[in-house]
């Protein structure tokens, strides 16, 4: 197990949290209002009614209510198409639309609305720019704009068929794909150009061949048959030399087979070559995968589609071709080079079950099932048109390869091979080329974390990072002189902007903020757009110079004065001494005031969702809602742990693969290990300590209640997962395969196998609308729990609400469930 060093032995992060430590719960930071900018709320009062917080006093009421009354910070920031403006949006107070706001990079904090008519020129669906970063094309819906340097956008095209896919070619003009074909636009004149076009059928054939004797004998016998058939032969011959000698007729299209569909297709910048990815069309659901929405506004139950199970699913496998533009030969594109194409590499996984069955397994090295890793994202191509690489990724989960094309021969030249005996991340797989160089770089985790690397084909990988932290979303400069990152270098919950010179290797720290630091580069290349949180204050945003050594400036300052003034905790982050590894575990601690007169103390251990996540950060938490009622907790004498537990995102390839075929084990052990710490620091008693989770954390509340009953007094499952195997293939195949292949690693890592193991009072609280974790987990589990005869447990159930609760009202009852619980039971 890699180390991550602790920085602070087991406790407080003294230096790191000092600027959050130090934000006064009363700091309401120059709030003005300013009629043009809109961006500032002052003592907004959402409508609908709440029980206020009073005399100082957190209350569920407000914690649950629309969360429009601690401010409506800025989102999804931007800039305008010539960097003099950052562009962000903002919720409007009496609605759930968004309205979009600009402010000059002058004087940033004059953001002013944008009318509806100009809203197109800020917010767009899908941008490219030429080489040169002369011109920009950008597509909103269905309509299509250009902006050339020093000059007003223009639009070239209004509504009609749908296109997507903009690119710029080597000679200036403009691809899109429009259905099944692929043009180029004169950006100048408008004219147009079908460079390829492709159909899934059988290929027209002029003269079919003699199919049996009669047939035979009739073509051989009979003048006027061959005549018909030469004639048929002659005109369809001329049909195609006339589609390649004359501009009037477009190429004619190209054939696949007709039980296949399109994954991607893509045209080289200077239009000789095409990449085109195919797969066979079958549907990856069954008539059974549906689910009853019984509120609806005709009064009946309405039936909806939802996604397959994991127990469903079947191996899927992509062909790619390469195609010869100028002869439109279509030629495929072996997948026998890559190094591990038919490895059984789940040998070893495959016998284990085999030998669970009293059966013997033999090794076998067939071909595995190969895709784009990504879709269309996965082609790129070099600006000349002269390279492209692709990302392509194992089905099973155990490999992923960067591969190059070799037109001449119609080969794939493998440039990087990740392996990963668990599985391959999901994320940290950004790549792409250099702009003036036959260059490559990506993200890889080869060293176990995530980190940037530059390769030429065919040479050795350059490592531009290195060090045990994760480098995201990564940005390639116009010029290619950098390569910026964001990283949590200083600490595993700190995450900074920083940049990499992708000649010398030189890394250099742009911001030091001290929290959750996102950021927006802006097409310029002279300035960042920085979101930045603390772990009491919402996201904010900055700007900052990428070539000045002055801080980062606050351009807004959108949080209430009702949230400023009430007493929010300001949790510590900690780093748990681990039983089981040698790299702490991570957690954020929130500790009431005073020694309670040395009796001891109840506590709470929330887990957070996902898995891959992480929250025991110095930033702003996604769990705002969870944060707040903790802060309403420690205000009534409670503790509360919130632990990144060993799956968890941020702290490299080994933490997150540490539930491979176990989940539930490695996690569960974590909560007790954080569970001893509260005891051993906190003033913590170990019986009146209860747990809650939603999703992934609530797996996790029944995994740690049913297996280790002895560990919580009381817990609250929200919207759970009972069984993976009625999971998603995508999330769930990658941590325990698939049922069919390895059965032994759903039945320990699946709380409904363990459901007798409940001793202690538990809450489950299912949304029915679901279409991540279905509604069915729950239902499921209860009837379990009654055949065995269980009667600690209550089951709510919330008929409008989906994953993520939307109605206040649901909000509100489902914590005044879980308070009530730790109130009885704690």
């Amino acid at each position: 197990m890699r180390k991550i060093p602790k920085f602070v032995a087991g406790i407080a992060l003294s230096t790191a949290l000092t600027a959050c430590a130090t934000i006064s719960s009363n700091d309401s930071s120059s709030v003005e209002a300013v009629e043009t900018n809109t961006n500032v709320v002052a003592n907004y009062t959402p409508t609908g009614v709440i029980t206020p917080a009073t005399n100082d006093t957190i209350t569920l009421e407000q914690i649950m209510a629309d969360p429009k009354w601690m401010g409506r910070s800025p989102e999804k920031p931007g800039w305008s198409l010539d960097s003099q403006y950052l562009v962000y949006e903002q919720v409007q107070k009496e609605t759930q639309i968004n309205d979009v706001f600009v402010a000059p990079v002058s004087n940033p904090e004059n953001a002013k609305k944008v009318s509806m008519s100009q809203r197109y020129e800020y917010r767009f669906d899908e941008k490219t720019v030429n080489p040169d970063n002369t011109v920009t094309a950008f597509r909103v819906n269905n309509s299509l704009f250009v902006k050339e340097s020093g000059q007003p956008v223009r639009q070239l095209i209004r509504g009609g068929e749908a296109f997507s896919g903009l690119r710029f070619m080597t000679d200036g003009r403009l691809m899109m794909q429009q259905g099944n074909k692929i043009i180029a636009m004169n950006i100048h004149t408008g004219q147009r150009e079908e460079l390829m076009s492709w159909r899934f059928a059988d290929k027209p054939v002029a003269v079919e061949p003699a199919k049996d004797y009669l047939a035979k004998e009739q073509i051989g016998l009979i003048d006027y048959v061959k005549v018909q058939r030469k004639n048929r032969q002659d005109a369809a011959q001329f049909e195609e030399d006339l589609s390649r000698a004359s501009v009037a007729y477009a190429p004619k299209p190209l054939f696949f087979d007709k039980q296949d569909k399109l994954v991607s297709a893509s045209v080289s910048p200077n239009g000789k070559y095409a990449i085109v990815v195919t797969t066979e069309n079958t549907s990856s659901r069954d008539e059974s995968d549906i689910m009853p929405h019984y509120v609806q506004e005709s009064g009946r139950i309405a039936s909806i589609g939802v996604r397959s199970r994991v127990a469903d699913a079947k191996p899927v496998n992509h062909d790619i071709w390469l195609v010869n533009l100028h002869s439109r030969k279509k030629t495929p594109l072996s997948l026998v080079n890559l190094p591990g194409y038919n490895e059984d590499v789940l040998a070893d996984v495959k016998a284990e079950n085999a030998a669970a069955r009293g059966e013997t397994y033999q090794v076998n090295r067939l071909p595995r099932d190969i895709t784009l890793l990504g879709g269309s994202q996965a082609v790129r191509w070099h600006d000349s048109g002269d390279d492209v690489a692709l990302m392509l990724e194992a089905w099973d989960n155990k490999d992923r390869w960067i591969v190059t094309v070799d037109f001449d021969n119609a080969k794939l030249l493998t440039q990087e091979r990740l392996h990963d005996d668990a599985w391959i991340n999901y994320s940290h797989n950004h790549f792409g080329w250099l702009h003036q160089s036959h260059t490559l770089f990506y993200q890889s985790e080869k060293d176990g974390y995530s980190h940037l690397y530059l390769q030429k084909p065919g040479e050795q990988a350059i490592a531009l990072t290195q060090g045990q932290y994760v480098v995201e979303n990564p940005t390639l400069s116009a010029d290619d002189q950098y390569l910026y990152y964001q990283a949590n270098k200083t600490h595993p919950g700190i995450v900074e902007v920083y940049r990499v010179d992708t000649q010398s290797g030189a890394t250099e720290q742009l911001t030091a903020l001290n929290g959750m630091t996102e950021y927006v580069l802006s097409p310029d290349g002279q300035q960042l757009l920085l979101t930045h949180s603390k772990v009491n204050r919402p996201p904010e945003l900055y700007i900052k110079s990428v070539s000045s050594k002055q801080l980062a400036r606050q351009i807004t300052h959108t949080v209430s004065d009702t949230f400023l003034n009430l007493p929010w905790a300001v949790p510590t982050v900690v780093a748990v001494p681990s039983s089981h590894t040698e790299q702490p575990i991570y957690a954020r601690v929130y500790l009431p005031k005073g020694d309670n007169n040395g009796e001891k103390r109840r506590a709470v251990v929330f887990t957070h969702g996902a898995g891959y996540l992480q929250n025991a950060h110095l930033g702003w938490s996604g769990y705002f809602r969870e944060y707040m009622f903790h802060s309403m907790l420690v205000q009534q004498g409670y503790v509360v742990l919130d632990m990144d537990y060993r799956a968890s995102k941020g702290y490299g390839r080994d933490w997150r693969t540490a539930i491979y075929r176990h989940m539930g084990k490695p996690e569960v052990e974590d909560l007790r290990d954080g569970v001893q710490w509260l005891v051993d620091n906190a003033q913590v008693d170990p019986d009146r300590i209860g747990t809650y989770g939603g999703s992934y954390g609530g797996f996790l509340t029944f995994m740690s209640m049913f297996t280790e009953p002895d560990l919580f007094a009381a817990g609250a499952a929200l919207r759970p997962v009972t069984d993976w195997a009625h999971y998603n293939t995508g999330y769930t195949s990658n941590i325990l395969n698939t049922p069919d292949i390895d059965p032994i690693a759903y039945k320990r890592s699946s709380p409904i196998y363990f459901a007798q193991g409940l001793e202690k009072p538990l809450l489950i609280v299912s949304p029915m609308v679901d279409n991540n974790v279905f509604f069915e987990d729950s239902v499921r589990l209860v009837q379990r729990l009654i055949e065995l005869e269980k009667t600690d447990f209550e089951t709510a159930i919330y008929p409008v609400e989906s994953h993520g609760f939307i109605q206040p009202s649901s909000w509100l009852n489902e914590y005044r469930r879980i308070y009530k619980l730790f109130e009885t039971n704690l």
